[in-house]
C-alpha cells in the first residue's frame, strides 16, 4: 500500500535529506544561510525519535541522562525554519526515474505488509553516517551471546579515540575496565609510541587496565540460574582467559549503504557510496556525504570532513542564487580531501595531531619536547631546512593547536625559529592569530575558520566577542580559542577603520582606567551618579561587568562600606563570604602572616564545631571555614570578631594575605623578621579594594620559604635589607616576580609599596592582575621603575596620600554589619518567614561535612513522579495575588528571596521601579541562588535598550530574562530556562505575586524536589552500575575497509 506525501514545487526545489545526523543537520544549516533567495523546501527523513543529536558527546549522557542536552538543535527550531522531518521513518529506496523516495515507518520495518510512504524530490542527500563495526562471527566465536545482564568487569575492544571514550563511559558506571588493543600502543593513528605511552602512563593512574597487541579472539558464555547464557569470558591471543561480563566494540565504522545498494547506486566493494569531487553519485540529483560517502576510495569517520562536504554541496546548490559570491568565474566547489587534524581531551588528557603527523623522509627534521613530570609531549616535523611546518602531535599541553595547525596549513616561510614555537617566543615577536591563513581551523569544537569569524565582523556587523559568539558558534565549546578569536576580531575592526576601544561594557565608552579617572575628578559617589555623568544612558541598569567595576573604583577613592553598595557588589562582596556549591558560604578570619595565638585557635574551632563547618588550612597560612549558611555569617562573625579575629577579605578584589616563613625569629638561616614585617603589612593593606585580588609574601632568607617570588609584591631578607620584587602570581600561569628594589630599608620598601599598588589601582584594566598589567605596560619593568623609584611622573606625592588615605579609612567591613541590625537584616533566607532551607544536602567525609557531589556534567535530575498532569503556569490553572511583603522590605536595585509554600521564589525590585519575579532556582546546577544575582541590561551605542532586563546567576554568570525567563547566555539559550511570576504593588505599597495553590507548585518546584541529595545521587550509581547492554543480532558488516580514518 503506496501513500504520497505531497509538497508545493511551484515556485521551489525540494531538498531530502536522507539521515539527520550532525552531517545532515550541518547541510540544513549551511543551505539556510546561502539559499537568501529562499529557492529550496527542505524535508529530512530520520529513522529516530529524537532530531539531530551530539554523538561526539554521547558518552556524557550517562552523567546527566538527559537527551535535550544532546540536541544540536531543539525541535522548535526545525518548526521555525519550515523543516519539515519525517521521524521514524526508515528510507528503503530512492526511485531516480520518478524522483521519489521511499521509506516505511521503523515500527513495521520487518512487516511484509509496511506502507511505504513516497517523498518527492529535486535533490536527495544521502546522510545515513555508519554503523559501529564488528568482526565476523567466525573470526571472534561468541559475538552472538545474549547480551542482557548487570555488568561489573567490561572489556572495550579498540584503543583509539572512540575505544579511549567507551572506556571513561564505563568506568564512570562504576565497571572494571580494560581496554584491549591489537597493537603494541593506543592511539596508533595519531600518536608515535612515546606520545602514546604517556598517554597510557596517565589512563593507568584512573585505574583503567590496559593490555595491548593481546586482543580477544572468543568470547565464552556462562549459565544464570534460568538456564540462559550470557557472555562471562574473554580467550585472548596468547591462549589466556578473563573474565568479562561486558563487550564494547570500537574498532572502526561501516558506511550504512544499504539504500544506495537497494537503489541501484554506485557503492564501494568494502562498503561507502562513490561520490565525485561535487560529491555526486553515479546517479543525477542525488548526493552523499559524511561517514556514508566514500571519495577517492576513502571514508572519513570524523565528523570535521563530513562538515566540510555538507559545506561544498551546499554552495554549490546555492551558487547561482546566495549573495555572497563564488570568486570571478563563481566554479564550483570541490572536495579534494580532508584534514584529519584532531584535537581531543581522552580521560582528561589533552591530545592533538596536526598536519601530516606521520610524515616520514630523509628530508624532514623534527623537534622534540618530554616532561614526564607534566605530562607533557610535543613533536614537531619540519622541512630540512626548518622553514616550513609539516606535522606535529600534541599529549598534556595543546592550547598552540589553532596556531600550529595554521602555520602547517599555510605555504608560507615560517618567520621565526622552529625552536621557539616549543621554548616559546620573545614578546611581540610571534605570529599570531591574525598572521594566520583565512581557512585555519580556529575552533576545533565547532569546526571554525577564521575566515569565518571575519565574515562575521566585515559581513554580519558583529561589534562585540559576544555577537561572533552567538554568530559563528566560536568559542561555545572548551572557550579555549576565545583568545585567539579575540585576536581577529580586534585586528579585523582596526583593519575596517574602526577605533578598538577597551571598553568597559555596552554601558559605557571607557575603559576602567578612563572611568576611575572621571570619577576621581568629577566627584561621583554613586552609581546613579556615574551612569548620569559617563554612562551611554543615565536610565539603564547596568549589567554584571560594569556594576562591581564602578564598585571597586568607589572602593578605590572613598573607602565606604562596600554593603553601602551592595546592588553593584557581586554576591562575595555582597554577602562578604564567598559562595561555594549548593549557595553555602566560606568564613576566613584574617591571620596576618600566618601567626596565630591558642585562644584564636579556639575560638575557631568552636564556631566551626558548633554550625558545622568544614574545616581547611589554605595555602595563604590561615583557617577556611566552609559550609556556611547565609543567615548565620553574622552570628558567626560575632563569635570571631568577640575573640579577636577580623575579616580576611577572601571574598573581596583586595589584599588576601601576606605569606611568611619564621624568619630570623627561629630559623637558624633568617636575616630579618619576616614575620613581623609581613604581619606589619598585611595590616597596612587590608581591606584595600584592587582591580584583582592581591597576595604577598615576605621571606628571611633566600632559601625563600615563604614563596614571596609567586606573589603580586614579594620581599625577601638580605644582610643589608630587602630585596622588593613586584608582579608575579601563582595559579594556572605561574610567573616569578621581577626585581623592583634592592638592599632596601624597611622604610623605603614600604614606601615604594605604597607607589607601586597604588600605581596598580589607578591604572590597571578591570579583573587584571600585576603580572598581565606589567606585561602591558609599555616600557615594562624598567619603566615601571623610573615612575616608582625615581618619581619620573611627578605623581608619588599623590600616589602616596590616596595610599594613607585608604589605611586610615580602613575599618572591618563584618565589625560593621555585627554591630547593625538593619545590615544583619540583610543576610536573612527570607524576607516572609523566618523559616530555612537547605540549598543541597550534606554528606559526612574523613569526620566533616560537606555538600553532596555535583554530576560531572550539568545536572538535569528526572522530573518528579509525583508532578501532576495539569500545568500549575497553564493559563487555565487558578491563580490569585499572594502578598509577599512591603516595597521596602525589598531593596531597590536587587533581589530577595519569599517562601511560598515549600518553594523559593526570587523577588527583584529594578533601579527603574519596575518589578518581577521569577523561581530562585538556577537550573544550571539546580542552586537557590538567583535572587543573589545581579541585575542588568544591554545597551546599543546611542543607549537604546536591545536586551529584556535580566539577572546574572552568581554561581557561575548564566543571565535569565526577567520577563520571559529564557536563558540569554549564547550558546546556552536553547539548555536552560526559568519560570515567571507576575508581580503587583498596590497604593499600600504591598507586594503581591501572581501564583498557583501552594500544592500545585510544589510538585514542581518544592525545594526538597529540585536540589541535589546525597541520596538521589548515590542511588544514581547504583544504579548506573546495573547496565543494559544487547548486541546485534548479528554482525553489521563482514569485512574492515582498511582505511585509517574509519577509527573515530
Amino acid at each position: 500500500m503506496i501513500s504520497e506525501v505531497t509538497q508545493d514545487r511551484m515556485a521551489t526545489s525540494s531538498i531530502v535529506i536522507v539521515g539527520l545526523g550532525m552531517v545532515g543537520l550541518s547541510f540544513i544549516e549551511k543551505i539556510l544561510e546561502y539559499d537568501t533567495a529562499k529557492k529550496y523546501t527542505i524535508t529530512a527523513i530520520c529513522e529516530e525519535p529524537f532530531v539531530a543529536y551530539n554523538r561526539v558527546g554521547l558518552t556524557q549522557y550517562f552523567s546527566h541522562r538527559s537527551a535535550e542536552q544532546l540536541l544540536m538543535k531543539p525541535e522548535q527550531w526545525y518548526h521555525d525554519n519550515n523543516i519539515t522531518c519525517l521521524m521514524h521513518q526508515m528510507a528503503t529506496k530512492i526511485n531516480s526515474d520518478m524522483k521519489v523516495i521511499e521509506s516505511i515507518s521503523t515500527q513495521d520495518a520487518d512487516s511484509p505488509t509496511a506502507v511505504v510512504t513516497t517523498t518527492p524530490y529535486d535533490i536527495c542527500i544521502v546522510a545515513t553516517g555508519s554503523s559501529a563495526l564488528l568482526p565476523p562471527l567466525k573470526a571472534v566465536p561468541g559475538l552472538d551471546l545474549p547480551g542482557v545482564y548487570t555488568a561489573k568487569h567490561a572489556a572495550v575492544i579498540g584503543g583509539g579515540l572512540l575505544g579511549l571514550e567507551a572506556a571513561k563511559a564505563t568506568s564512570d558506571l562504576g565497571l572494571r575496565t580494560t581496554i584491549y588493543e591489537r597493537n603494541s600502543q593506543v592511539l596508533a593513528r595519531q600518536l608515535d609510541s612515546e606520545g602514546a605511552a604517556m598517554v597510557l602512563n596517565e589512563i593507568e593512574k584512573l585505574g583503567i587496565q590496559h593490555n595491548l597487541g593481546n586482543p580477544p579472539v572468543a568470547f565464552m558464555s556462562d549459565s544464570t540460574k534460568d538456564g540462559s547464557q550470557y557472555v562471562a569470558k574473554a580467550k585472548l591471543q596468547d591462549g589466556s582467559v578473563v573474565d568479562h561480563d561486558m563487550v564494547v566494540f570500537a574498532i572502526g565504522i561501516s558506511p550504512r549503504d544499504k539504500i544506495a545498494r537497494a537503489s541501484g547506486i554506485d557503492c564501494h566493494s568494502r562498503g561507502g557510496i562513490l561520490v565525485n569531487d561535487l560529491l555526486e553519485t553515479n546517479v543525477k540529483d542525488i548526493y552523499a556525504i559524511g561517514e556514508v560517502a566514500c571519495h577517492h576510495d576513502q571514508i572519513y569517520g570524523l565528523v570535521a570532513p563530513g562538515y566540510d562536504m555538507a559545506e561544498v554541496v551546499a554552495r554549490n546548490l546555492t551558487r547561482d542564487v546566495h549573495s555572497k559570491g563564488l570568486g570571478k568565474a563563481r566554479q564550483p566547489r570541490l572536495f579534494k580531501s580532508a584534514d584529519m587534524s584532531t584535537k581531543l581531551k581522552l580521560l582528561g588528557v589533552h591530545v592533538a595531531s596536526f598536519g601530516d603527523y606521520f610524515a616520514n623522509s630523509k628530508d624532514i627534521r623534527e623537534l622534540l619536547y618530554r616532561d614526564p613530570f607534566g605530562a607533557v609531549y610535543k613533536k614537531y616535523i619540519f622541512t630540512k631546512d626548518g622553514k616550513h611546518l609539516l606535522g606535529g602531535m600534541m599529549v598534556g599541553d595543546t592550547k598552540d593547536y589553532g596556531k600550529l595547525l595554521g602555520m602547517s596549513k599555510s605555504k608560507r616561510s615560517l618567520q621565526i625559529p622552529p625552536g621557539e614555537l616549543i621554548l616559546g617566543v620573545p614578546a611581540g615577536q610571534g605570529q599570531g592569530a591574525t598572521d594566520l591563513p583565512d581557512d585555519t581551523q580556529i575552533c576545533s569544537c565547532n569546526n571554525v575558520t577564521k575566515g569565518q569569524i571575519r565574515d562575521a565582523v566585515r559581513s554580519k556587523g558583529c561589534s562585540s566577542i559576544g555577537e561572533v559568539k552567538t554568530c559563528t558558534k566560536a568559542g561555545l565549546g572548551c572557550g579555549g580559542c576565545v583568545p585567539q578569536v579575540g585576536e581577529i576580531f580586534e585586528s579585523e575592526l582596526k583593519s575596517m577603520g574602526k577605533v578598538i576601544k577597551q571598553n568597559l561594557c555596552s554601558h559605557f565608552e571607557y575603559s576602567r582606567v578612563e572611568l576611575y579617572q572621571i570619577v576621581q575628578v568629577k566627584k561621583l559617589k554613586t552609581f546613579a551618579q556615574v551612569m548620569d555623568g559617563a554612562g551611554r544612558s543615565g536610565r539603564a541598569l547596568g549589567c554584571e561587568v560594569c556594576k562591581p567595576a564602578v564598585a571597586s573604583i568607589l572602593a578605590s577613592l572613598y573607602n565606604d562600606h562596600v554593603l553601602d553598595h551592595s546592588p553593584l557588589q557581586d554576591t562575595n562582596d555582597r554577602f562578604l563570604a564567598n559562595i561555594q556549591r549548593g549557595g553555602t558560604y566560606s568564613v576566613v578570619p584574617r591571620v596576618p602572616g600566618g601567626e596565630i595565638t591558642p585562644e584564636k585557635l579556639f575560638a575557631i574551632a568552636e564556631v566551626a564545631k558548633e554550625f558545622g563547618l568544614y574545616t581547611k588550612i589554605t595555602g595563604g597560612q590561615r583557617i577556611d571555614l566552609f559550609g556556611a549558611k547565609r543567615e548565620d555569617l553574622p552570628a558567626i562573625w560575632e563569635r570571631l570578631i568577640n575573640a579577636g579575629l577580623e575579616s580576611g577579605h577572601a571574598y573581596g578584589k583586595a589584599l588576601r594575605t601576606v605569606k611568611s616563613c619564621v624568619g630570623s625569629t627561629w630559623c637558624r638561616y633568617g636575616l630579618q623578621d619576616s614575620v613581623g614585617f609581613a604581619i606589619f603589612i598585611e595590616n597596612r593593606y587590608k581591606g584595600i579594594r584592587a582591580p584583582h585580588k592581591l597576595k604577598g609574601g615576605v621571606s628571611g632568607c633566600v632559601r625563600e620559604c615563604a614563596e614571596a617570588r609567586g606573589k603580586d609584591f614579594g620581599i625577601i631578607a638580605t644582610e643589608k635589607g630587602y630585596n622588593l620584587f613586584v608582579c608575579g602570581n601563582g595559579g594556572a600561569q605561574p610567573k616569578h616576580a621581577v626585581l623592583l628594589a634592592s638592599d632596601v630599608s624597611e622604610a623605603n620598601c614600604i614606601k615604594y609599596l605604597d607607589r607601586f599598588l597604588m600605581l596598580y589601582i589607578v591604572t590597571a584594566d578591570k579583573l587584571t592582575r600585576t603580572s598581565k598589567w606589567l606585561e602591558k605596560l609599555e616600557g615594562g619593568i624598567e619603566y615601571l621603575k623610573k615612575v616608582i623609584l625615581e618619581d619620573y611622573l611627578g605623581i608619588c606625592d599623590d600616589l602616596e596620600k590616596q595610599m594613607t588615605y585608604l589605611i586610615a579609612t580602613y575599618q572591618c567591613e563584618w565589625k560593621v554589619v555585627v554591630d547593625d541590625p538593619a545590615r544583619r537584616q540583610q543576610f536573612r533566607q527570607f524576607i516572609n518567614t523566618d523559616d530555612t532551607q537547605e540549598g543541597i544536602e550534606f554528606i559526612s567525609e574523613r569526620g566533616q561535612r560537606r555538600p553532596a557531589d555535583w554530576p560531572k556534567e550539568n545536572v538535569q535530575l528526572p522530573p518528579s513522579p509525583e508532578s501532576p498532569k495539569m500545568d500549575p503556569f497553564d493559563t487555565q490553572v487558578r491563580k490569585e495575588w499572594i502578598c509577599v511583603g512591603k516595597t521596602n522590605d525589598f531593596s531597590k536595585d536587587s533581589g530577595r528571596t519569599i517562601k511560598y509554600g515549600d518553594v523559593q521564589i526570587a523577588v527583584f525590585h529594578l533601579s527603574n521601579g519596575s518589578w518581577h519575579a521569577t523561581q530562585n532556582m538556577c537550573p544550571h546546577k539546580q542552586a537557590m541562588v538567583l535572587s543573589q544575582g545581579l541585575l542588568g541590561d544591554s545597551i546599543t551605542e546611542s543607549g537604546i535598550s536591545k536586551s529584556q532586563p535580566y539577572v546574572s546567576c552568581p554561581m557561575h554568570k548564566k543571565n535569565f530574562g526577567l520577563q520571559d525567563g529564557k536563558c540569554l547566555t549564547p550558546g546556552d539559550e536553547d539548555k536552560y530556562k526559568i519560570q515567571t511570576f507576575d508581580v503587583k504593588v498596590d497604593e499600600e505599597g504591598r507586594v503581591f505575586l501572581l501564583l498557583p495553590p501552594t500544592k500545585t507548585l510544589d510538585d514542581i518546584l518544592a525545594t526538597d524536589k529540585v536540589i541535589i541529595h546525597a541520596k538521589d545521587m548515590q542511588d544514581k550509581f547504583e544504579w548506573q552500575s546495573s547496565v543494559e547492554f544487547v548486541l546485534p543480532s548479528s554482525p553489521c558488516a563482514t569485512v574492515a575497509c582498511g582505511q585509517k580514518e574509519l577509527e573515530w
